[in-house]
Protein backbone atom coordinates (compact mmCIF):
# COMPACT_ATOMS: atom_id res chain seq x y z
CA UNK A 1 0.00 0.00 0.00
CA UNK A 2 1.21 3.55 -0.96
CA UNK A 3 2.20 5.51 2.08
CA UNK A 4 3.86 8.77 1.64
CA UNK A 5 1.53 11.38 0.43
CA UNK A 6 3.24 14.59 -2.12
CA UNK A 7 1.47 17.94 -1.95
CA UNK A 8 1.42 20.08 -4.96
CA UNK A 9 4.25 22.58 -3.08
CA UNK A 10 6.41 19.75 -2.84
CA UNK A 11 5.88 18.82 0.96
CA UNK A 12 5.64 15.52 1.77
CA UNK A 13 3.77 13.55 4.58
CA UNK A 14 5.84 9.77 5.05
CA UNK A 15 3.13 8.38 7.29
CA UNK A 16 0.05 9.56 6.22
CA UNK A 17 -1.65 9.73 9.87
CA UNK A 18 -2.69 13.49 10.92
CA UNK A 19 -2.86 13.83 14.67
CA UNK A 20 -5.57 15.75 15.67
CA UNK A 21 -5.34 19.09 17.24
CA UNK A 22 -6.80 19.48 20.82
CA UNK A 23 -7.27 22.64 22.59
CA UNK A 24 -7.17 23.49 25.35
CA UNK A 25 -3.23 22.59 25.33
CA UNK A 26 -3.68 18.84 24.69
CA UNK A 27 -2.51 18.75 21.72
CA UNK A 28 1.12 21.38 21.84
CA UNK A 29 4.85 20.86 21.35
CA UNK A 30 5.59 17.92 23.09
CA UNK A 31 2.94 15.66 21.49
CA UNK A 32 3.01 17.42 17.73
CA UNK A 33 7.24 16.92 17.47
CA UNK A 34 6.69 13.43 18.35
CA UNK A 35 4.36 12.73 15.88
CA UNK A 36 6.10 14.65 13.32
CA UNK A 37 9.66 12.26 14.43
CA UNK A 38 7.53 9.46 13.81
CA UNK A 39 6.73 10.76 9.93
CA UNK A 40 3.23 11.87 10.52
CA UNK A 41 1.69 15.18 10.75
CA UNK A 42 1.51 16.70 14.21
CA UNK A 43 -0.58 19.21 15.18
CA UNK A 44 -0.73 22.17 17.81
CA UNK A 45 -4.33 23.58 18.59
CA UNK A 46 -4.89 27.56 18.09
CA UNK A 47 -7.74 26.67 20.96
CA UNK A 48 -5.58 28.81 23.52
CA UNK A 49 -2.00 27.47 23.21
CA UNK A 50 -0.95 30.68 25.62
CA UNK A 51 -3.19 29.73 28.68
CA UNK A 52 -0.12 29.33 30.89
CA UNK A 53 1.05 32.67 30.39
CA UNK A 54 0.57 35.34 33.42
CA UNK A 55 -1.63 37.19 31.66
CA UNK A 56 -3.55 35.04 29.59
CA UNK A 57 -7.18 36.24 30.61
CA UNK A 58 -6.15 40.29 30.35
CA UNK A 59 -4.31 39.23 26.62
CA UNK A 60 -5.70 36.15 25.34
CA UNK A 61 -4.75 36.43 21.87
CA UNK A 62 -1.42 37.86 22.31
CA UNK A 63 -0.72 35.05 24.78
CA UNK A 64 -1.95 32.56 22.18
CA UNK A 65 0.24 34.00 19.12
CA UNK A 66 3.40 34.45 21.04
CA UNK A 67 2.44 30.72 22.22
CA UNK A 68 1.67 29.34 18.20
CA UNK A 69 4.95 30.58 17.43
CA UNK A 70 6.78 29.39 20.26
CA UNK A 71 5.30 25.73 20.25
CA UNK A 72 5.79 25.43 16.10
CA UNK A 73 9.42 26.23 16.29
CA UNK A 74 9.48 23.74 20.11
CA UNK A 75 7.88 20.76 17.53
CA UNK A 76 10.03 21.40 14.86
CA UNK A 77 13.34 21.12 16.88
CA UNK A 78 11.60 18.12 18.68
CA UNK A 79 11.09 16.23 15.25
CA UNK A 80 14.60 16.96 13.78
CA UNK A 81 13.33 17.46 10.13
CA UNK A 82 11.17 15.07 9.87
CA UNK A 83 6.88 15.04 8.89
CA UNK A 84 5.00 18.23 8.85
CA UNK A 85 4.02 20.87 11.38
CA UNK A 86 0.26 21.50 11.63
CA UNK A 87 -2.17 24.20 13.13
CA UNK A 88 -6.16 23.83 13.98
CA UNK A 89 -7.67 27.12 13.62
CA UNK A 90 -11.63 26.74 14.46
CA UNK A 91 -13.54 28.70 12.34
CA UNK A 92 -15.50 29.93 15.45
CA UNK A 93 -12.98 31.40 16.87
CA UNK A 94 -13.36 35.58 17.50
CA UNK A 95 -9.88 35.56 16.75
CA UNK A 96 -9.58 33.40 13.45
CA UNK A 97 -7.94 35.28 11.46
CA UNK A 98 -4.94 37.08 13.46
CA UNK A 99 -4.63 33.07 14.32
CA UNK A 100 -4.36 31.90 10.61
CA UNK A 101 -1.85 34.65 10.27
CA UNK A 102 0.06 33.75 13.41
CA UNK A 103 0.51 30.21 11.62
CA UNK A 104 1.80 31.25 8.25
CA UNK A 105 4.08 33.95 9.92
CA UNK A 106 5.04 30.73 12.19
CA UNK A 107 6.09 28.85 9.19
CA UNK A 108 3.57 25.91 10.11
CA UNK A 109 3.33 23.45 7.33
CA UNK A 110 -0.51 23.17 7.03
CA UNK A 111 -3.75 25.10 8.51
CA UNK A 112 -6.37 22.75 9.13
CA UNK A 113 -9.93 24.17 9.60
CA UNK A 114 -13.46 23.45 11.37
CA UNK A 115 -15.80 24.21 13.65
CA UNK A 116 -17.68 26.15 10.82
CA UNK A 117 -16.72 26.80 7.19
CA UNK A 118 -13.30 28.31 6.22
CA UNK A 119 -14.65 29.94 3.44
CA UNK A 120 -12.50 32.62 3.53
CA UNK A 121 -9.11 30.98 4.36
CA UNK A 122 -7.34 31.09 0.97
CA UNK A 123 -8.25 34.84 0.90
CA UNK A 124 -6.43 35.07 4.61
CA UNK A 125 -3.02 33.37 3.86
CA UNK A 126 -3.08 34.42 0.20
CA UNK A 127 0.25 33.41 -1.37
CA UNK A 128 1.58 32.11 1.55
CA UNK A 129 3.72 28.73 1.07
CA UNK A 130 1.17 26.69 3.75
CA UNK A 131 -0.98 23.71 2.96
CA UNK A 132 -4.84 24.34 3.50
CA UNK A 133 -7.15 21.88 4.73
CA UNK A 134 -10.58 22.27 5.44
CA UNK A 135 -12.98 19.65 7.97
CA UNK A 136 -16.19 19.43 6.63
CA UNK A 137 -18.94 16.30 8.19
CA UNK A 138 -20.78 16.45 4.86
CA UNK A 139 -20.12 15.82 0.81
CA UNK A 140 -22.61 19.34 0.93
CA UNK A 141 -20.16 21.49 3.19
CA UNK A 142 -17.67 19.93 0.45
CA UNK A 143 -19.38 20.89 -2.27
CA UNK A 144 -19.63 24.55 -0.91
CA UNK A 145 -16.39 24.63 0.02
CA UNK A 146 -14.52 23.53 -3.31
CA UNK A 147 -17.21 25.74 -5.51
CA UNK A 148 -16.26 29.03 -3.45
CA UNK A 149 -12.52 28.55 -3.14
CA UNK A 150 -12.68 27.57 -6.94
CA UNK A 151 -14.76 30.40 -8.06
CA UNK A 152 -13.59 33.30 -5.39
CA UNK A 153 -9.94 32.43 -4.67
CA UNK A 154 -8.82 29.91 -7.45
CA UNK A 155 -7.52 27.41 -5.66
CA UNK A 156 -8.23 23.70 -4.23
CA UNK A 157 -8.24 22.91 -0.94
CA UNK A 158 -4.32 20.80 -0.55
CA UNK A 159 -6.16 17.95 1.41
CA UNK A 160 -9.39 17.68 2.95
CA UNK A 161 -10.30 16.30 6.51
CA UNK A 162 -13.55 14.45 7.16
CA UNK A 163 -14.71 14.39 9.90
CA UNK A 164 -17.34 11.89 11.22
CA UNK A 165 -20.03 11.39 14.11
CA UNK A 166 -17.93 9.50 15.98
CA UNK A 167 -15.30 11.86 16.92
CA UNK A 168 -14.67 13.80 19.82
CA UNK A 169 -14.64 17.43 20.48
CA UNK A 170 -17.23 19.94 18.69
CA UNK A 171 -19.05 17.58 15.99
CA UNK A 172 -20.61 18.72 12.66
CA UNK A 173 -23.94 16.72 12.94
CA UNK A 174 -26.99 17.63 14.32
CA UNK A 175 -27.85 16.50 17.94
CA UNK A 176 -30.91 14.43 16.98
CA UNK A 177 -29.31 12.83 14.29
CA UNK A 178 -26.57 11.48 16.58
CA UNK A 179 -28.62 10.71 19.08
CA UNK A 180 -31.01 8.48 16.84
CA UNK A 181 -28.17 7.46 14.99
CA UNK A 182 -29.22 8.85 11.59
CA UNK A 183 -25.84 10.69 11.01
CA UNK A 184 -24.76 9.36 8.02
CA UNK A 185 -21.68 6.79 8.12
CA UNK A 186 -18.26 8.09 7.52
CA UNK A 187 -17.65 5.43 4.38
CA UNK A 188 -20.79 7.20 2.98
CA UNK A 189 -19.29 10.86 3.44
CA UNK A 190 -16.38 9.36 2.20
CA UNK A 191 -17.84 8.26 -1.17
CA UNK A 192 -19.73 11.64 -1.84
CA UNK A 193 -16.68 13.83 -1.26
CA UNK A 194 -14.74 11.61 -3.89
CA UNK A 195 -17.18 12.20 -5.99
CA UNK A 196 -16.85 15.71 -6.22
CA UNK A 197 -13.07 15.77 -6.37
CA UNK A 198 -12.56 14.56 -10.29
CA UNK A 199 -14.19 17.58 -11.68
CA UNK A 200 -11.88 20.01 -9.85
CA UNK A 201 -8.99 17.28 -9.62
CA UNK A 202 -9.26 17.84 -13.38
CA UNK A 203 -9.03 21.65 -13.84
CA UNK A 204 -6.29 22.17 -11.38
CA UNK A 205 -3.72 19.00 -12.50
CA UNK A 206 -3.48 17.75 -9.14
CA UNK A 207 -5.30 15.35 -6.98
CA UNK A 208 -6.78 15.98 -3.45
CA UNK A 209 -6.06 14.00 -0.77
CA UNK A 210 -8.76 12.77 1.64
CA UNK A 211 -8.27 11.96 5.28
CA UNK A 212 -10.93 10.68 7.37
CA UNK A 213 -11.78 10.85 11.31
CA UNK A 214 -14.03 10.10 13.63
CA UNK A 215 -13.76 6.72 15.48
CA UNK A 216 -10.60 5.66 13.56
CA UNK A 217 -9.08 3.41 16.40
CA UNK A 218 -6.25 1.14 14.78
CA UNK A 219 -4.53 -0.31 12.23
CA UNK A 220 -7.64 -2.34 10.59
CA UNK A 221 -9.61 1.04 11.04
CA UNK A 222 -7.25 3.05 8.63
CA UNK A 223 -6.48 -0.54 6.23
CA UNK A 224 -10.46 -0.14 6.02
CA UNK A 225 -11.21 3.22 5.11
CA UNK A 226 -7.55 3.48 2.80
CA UNK A 227 -9.46 0.61 0.70
CA UNK A 228 -12.39 2.57 -0.11
CA UNK A 229 -10.27 5.57 -1.41
CA UNK A 230 -8.81 7.53 1.77
CA UNK A 231 -5.50 8.73 1.44
CA UNK A 232 -4.77 8.50 5.23
CA UNK A 233 -6.58 9.63 8.72
CA UNK A 234 -6.84 11.72 11.35
CA UNK A 235 -6.71 10.48 14.74
CA UNK A 236 -7.21 12.63 18.15
CA UNK A 237 -8.01 10.92 21.37
CA UNK A 238 -5.67 7.93 21.12
CA UNK A 239 -2.68 10.46 20.96
CA UNK A 240 -4.41 11.58 24.78
CA UNK A 241 -3.42 8.61 26.16
CA UNK A 242 0.35 9.32 25.30
CA UNK A 243 3.26 9.91 27.30
CA UNK A 244 4.26 12.38 25.04
CA UNK A 245 0.73 13.95 25.22
CA UNK A 246 0.46 17.82 26.80
CA UNK A 247 -2.44 17.30 28.92
CA UNK A 248 -1.55 16.24 32.97
CA UNK A 249 -1.52 12.81 34.20
CA UNK A 250 -4.95 13.13 35.63
CA UNK A 251 -6.85 14.19 32.13
CA UNK A 252 -5.34 11.29 30.40
CA UNK A 253 -5.94 8.60 33.08
CA UNK A 254 -9.36 10.13 32.74
CA UNK A 255 -9.21 8.75 28.94
CA UNK A 256 -7.89 5.66 29.96
CA UNK A 257 -10.10 4.90 32.70
CA UNK A 258 -13.27 6.20 30.69
CA UNK A 259 -16.33 3.31 30.00
CA UNK A 260 -18.39 3.26 27.38
CA UNK A 261 -21.20 4.37 29.47
CA UNK A 262 -19.07 7.57 30.62
CA UNK A 263 -19.08 9.03 26.86
CA UNK A 264 -22.06 11.47 25.75
CA UNK A 265 -23.29 14.03 23.73
CA UNK A 266 -22.41 16.86 25.53
CA UNK A 267 -23.74 21.16 25.11
CA UNK A 268 -20.82 23.26 23.85
CA UNK A 269 -21.09 26.83 24.19
CA UNK A 270 -19.93 26.90 20.61
CA UNK A 271 -23.73 26.32 19.37
CA UNK A 272 -22.38 22.68 18.04
CA UNK A 273 -23.43 19.50 19.90
CA UNK A 274 -19.83 17.61 20.93
CA UNK A 275 -18.73 14.38 22.63
CA UNK A 276 -16.74 14.32 26.40
CA UNK A 277 -16.15 12.04 29.09
CA UNK A 278 -18.71 12.76 31.83
CA UNK A 279 -17.33 14.74 34.77
CA UNK A 280 -19.07 15.98 38.16
CA UNK A 281 -18.92 19.51 36.27
CA UNK A 282 -20.37 18.55 32.76
CA UNK A 283 -23.30 16.63 34.95
CA UNK A 284 -23.70 19.82 36.87
CA UNK A 285 -24.23 21.97 33.30
CA UNK A 286 -26.95 19.09 32.53
CA UNK A 287 -28.91 20.66 36.02
CA UNK A 288 -28.33 24.49 35.76
CA UNK A 289 -26.53 27.25 33.71
CA UNK A 290 -22.43 27.99 35.60
CA UNK A 291 -21.58 31.61 34.78
CA UNK A 292 -18.29 32.12 33.36
CA UNK A 293 -16.52 33.71 36.36
CA UNK A 294 -14.04 34.88 33.27
CA UNK A 295 -15.15 35.97 29.91
CA UNK A 296 -12.42 36.73 26.66
CA UNK A 297 -15.17 36.66 24.15
CA UNK A 298 -13.07 33.70 22.32
CA UNK A 299 -16.06 32.02 20.41
CA UNK A 300 -17.99 34.14 17.83
CA UNK A 301 -21.76 31.78 18.95
CA UNK A 302 -20.93 31.95 22.67
CA UNK A 303 -23.07 34.58 24.50
CA UNK A 304 -21.55 35.60 27.59
CA UNK A 305 -24.96 36.20 29.18
CA UNK A 306 -26.29 33.13 28.17
CA UNK A 307 -23.95 30.90 27.81
CA UNK A 308 -23.86 27.30 29.88
CA UNK A 309 -20.66 27.52 31.01
CA UNK A 310 -17.29 28.87 29.71
CA UNK A 311 -15.96 26.18 27.24
CA UNK A 312 -12.12 28.11 28.26
CA UNK A 313 -12.66 27.50 32.17
CA UNK A 314 -13.85 23.71 31.77
CA UNK A 315 -11.26 22.76 29.30
CA UNK A 316 -8.18 24.75 31.33
CA UNK A 317 -9.01 23.17 34.92
CA UNK A 318 -9.61 19.61 32.70
CA UNK A 319 -5.88 19.52 31.59
CA UNK A 320 -4.55 20.91 34.63
CA UNK A 321 -5.82 18.05 36.38
CA UNK A 322 -9.03 19.31 37.98
CA UNK A 323 -10.81 16.48 35.67
CA UNK A 324 -13.77 16.68 38.03
CA UNK A 325 -14.40 20.50 37.41
CA UNK A 326 -13.62 20.56 33.64
CA UNK A 327 -14.54 19.46 30.50
CA UNK A 328 -12.77 16.32 29.11
CA UNK A 329 -13.60 16.10 25.19
CA UNK A 330 -13.24 12.53 23.33
CA UNK A 331 -14.30 10.33 20.86
CA UNK A 332 -16.71 7.50 20.73
CA UNK A 333 -13.77 4.66 21.07
CA UNK A 334 -12.13 6.02 24.11
CA UNK A 335 -13.44 3.27 26.18
CA UNK A 336 -11.18 1.11 24.59
CA UNK A 337 -7.77 2.76 25.66
CA UNK A 338 -6.61 0.86 28.25
CA UNK A 339 -3.35 2.19 28.71
CA UNK A 340 -0.72 4.87 28.22
CA UNK A 341 1.68 4.69 25.68
CA UNK A 342 4.43 6.57 23.97
CA UNK A 343 3.82 7.90 20.81
CA UNK A 344 6.30 5.89 19.43
CA UNK A 345 4.42 2.50 20.09
CA UNK A 346 1.02 3.92 18.55
CA UNK A 347 2.85 5.30 15.43
CA UNK A 348 4.04 1.56 15.35
CA UNK A 349 1.19 0.05 15.20
CA UNK A 350 -0.75 2.49 12.83
CA UNK A 351 2.52 2.29 10.39
CA UNK A 352 1.22 -1.72 10.02
CA UNK A 353 -2.04 -0.32 8.09
CA UNK A 354 0.52 0.79 5.40
CA UNK A 355 2.54 -2.66 5.03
Amino acid sequence: MQNRILFHNGKSLEVPVIQGGMGVGISLSSLAGAVMKEGGMGVISAAHPGYQKPDFWENSMICNIQAMHEEIAKAKEWAQGKGLCGVNIMVASKDYEFYVKAAVNAQADAIISGAGLPMHLPAIVKDADILLAPIVSSGRAAKLILKTWDRHHHRLPDFIVIEGSLAGGHLGFKKEDLITNKAEPLEKILADVKALLPEFEERYQRQVPIFVAGGIYDAQDIRHFCDLGAAGVQMGTRFIATQECDASPAFKEAIVQAQKEDIELVKSPAGLPGRAVMTDFMRQVKEKRIAPSHCIGCMLPCKPATTPYCISEALIHAVHGEVEQGLVFAGANAWRITEIVTVKQLMDELKAAFI
